[in-house]
């Protein structure tokens, strides 16, 4: 069954734009601008991933952005003693624990919640002791989702980059989207908030967007890529808009199965 379009927001992942600045380690393009012009749309808010190498974001940066920013403001972050003390310094609205690996190129895969518990339930009530609404980036998994709920989390946001490596492929989309559909299901049973987010384009947003219970997407390389073209402002709309369009019967949602 598919939700009501208009449940599901945009946070805009803006690490992208501060990857193209410390390109050349100038002021430009200005991460406060774009902010500025997130701020302006209809998107729903912000995300930014302070890494502990800071080779985009910088400390600065979440420090004159979350100063003055109208609308949601989401800090991803690994669970480093270093990277925890400024989010509760800061005090984001919302807080996304995900995986880090210094020779990644991007964050890859989910936050693996069962085999790092301890670590990942105690950043979790620091967090949510200040007043941070928490979620964990991890794999659509019922075992990993199992232990999110355990380790206290609000949310939990869906890893879609197997899906999105499938639309690319052109096979086994519908498998992928089917297991996207089960873990939403079994989250919210599960009284968690469910995102989703990694790999997500304009070609093969729709389907996601539109799963049951999966009320907000976190899209960044693909947004601002897009933007090159169209310019950012003018990227968030048509994001919004291919978010609530109705995707083809070759990419449509099957019933969702019982998570293992």
């Amino acid at each position: 069954m598919l939700k009501e379009l208009s449940k599901c927001q945009l946070c805009v992942n803006l690490d992208h734009v501060a990857t193209l600045r410390q390109a050349r380690q100038t002021s430009y393009p200005s991460l406060l601008e774009a902010a500025t012009v997130v701020a302006g749309s209809r998107a729903a808010g912000v995300t930014l991933h302070l890494r502990e190498d800071r080779r985009h974001v910088q400390d600065s940066d979440l420090s004159a952005i979350s100063q003055w920013f109208p609308k949601k403001f989401n800090l991803e972050m690994s669970c480093h003693p270093e990277i925890v003390g400024i989010c509760l310094q800061l005090r984001p609205e919302q807080a996304t624990l995900v995986p880090e690996r210094r020779q990644e190129l991007t964050t890859e895969g989910g936050l693996d919640v069962l085999g790092f518990f301890d670590r990942i339930r105690d950043v979790t009530q620091k967090l949510k002791a200040r007043g941070i609404w928490v979620s964990h980036f991890v794999e659509p998994d019922g075992q990993q989702i199992r232990r999110c709920a355990d380790a206290g989390a609000n949310a939990v946001e869906l890893h879609t980059g197997r899906y999105a490596q499938a639309f690319l492929a052109g096979e086994n989309v519908a498998a992928q989207l089917e297991r996207l559909a089960d873990a939403a299901r079994y989250a919210r049973s599960l009284g968690l908030a469910v995102y989703a987010g990694h790999g997500l384009t304009l070609q093969n947003v729709a389907a996601v967007a539109q799963l049951e219970y999966v009320t907000e997407l976190n899209i960044g390389h693909g947004l601002v890529s897009h933007a090159l073209f169209v310019g950012l402002a003018h990227a968030i709309e048509d994001f919004l808009r291919g978010m609530h369009k109705t995707h083809s019967a070759e990419h449509a949602v099957l019933p969702a199965l019982s998570v293992r």
